[in-house]
């Protein structure tokens, strides 16, 4: 179980200490601190896939099944929508990156510099971001439904965030295609895989592993465009 952490972790480390050590030619600062706190994370992460591997992905592919075998589309798309607004608006990556433009934001003139007004700036962009996935669940879920091919969302997706950028202000670009990544969560990727996956297996004539993928590629790409229409609306 650590050992898998530890190996997960050794890419980043041997490319950190490459860094310091060869190209800056610098010690560690603080080291006796960054061991503990390194121990702690691998530890961290370990317990972490346990976690998801014990209780999220058996709890994800038993409700796309209870939700399949229930027969309601309606009680599907609801469940898909609020499991991706619900792990979005927490995700503390995309907390991290609204309240970095906000700030921004402010001291840019774009907003009033004040900390009420960046928290409801801040505040208004994970809402786009949370309601975008969720409106990318719900749309990943009825095509595994359909079983229409995903490569031509994926492809018209893009085309679209293309377009929309020519549209789009340059201060909101940059904080878009960012949002996308955020989504890419340790929690949403393995609910969403989950639902994907459990839902094509009960499925009759859809296959796990040509259907069940593709939720996560809808869940980074409607971030951007939302983001992008925000900042061409607003």
């Amino acid at each position: 179980l650590f050992v898998g952490a530890l190996r997960d972790l050794l890419p980043i480390n041997l490319v950190i200490g490459f860094f310091q050590i060869v190209i800056l030619q610098q010690p560690f600062p603080h080291l006796k601190k960054i061991m503990p706190g390194l121990i702690f994370v691998i530890m961290g992460l370990a317990l972490f896939i346990q976690g998801l591997e014990i209780g999220l992905f058996p709890l994800g592919e038993s409700m796309a099944n209870a939700f399949a075998r229930k027969g309601s589309i309606i009680a599907l798309l609801s469940f898909a929508f609020a499991l991706g607004f619900g792990t979005t608006i927490a995700e503390p990556a995309l907390i991290a990156v609204a309240a970095e433009a906000a700030e921004i934001a402010a001291s840019a003139g774009q907003i009033q510099n004040d900390a009420n007004t960046q928290s409801n700036y801040a505040l208004t962009l994970r809402l786009i971001v949370a309601v975008s996935v969720g409106f990318a669940i719900v749309l990943g879920v009825f095509r595994i439904l359909k079983g229409w091919p995903i490569q031509y969302f994926i492809i018209g997706g893009y085309i679209l965030v293309i377009l929309i950028t020519n549209f789009a202000p340059d201060d909101i670009i940059g904080i878009a295609y960012d949002s996308g990544g955020v989504t890419t969560s340790t929690v949403t990727v393995p609910l969403v895989t989950a639902l994907g996956v459990g839902l094509s297996s009960v499925i009759k004539g859809r296959n796990p592993m040509i259907d069940g993928f593709g939720l996560i590629a809808f869940a980074s790409l409607t971030p951007m465009i939302f983001v992008l229409l925000f900042g061409v609306i607003a």
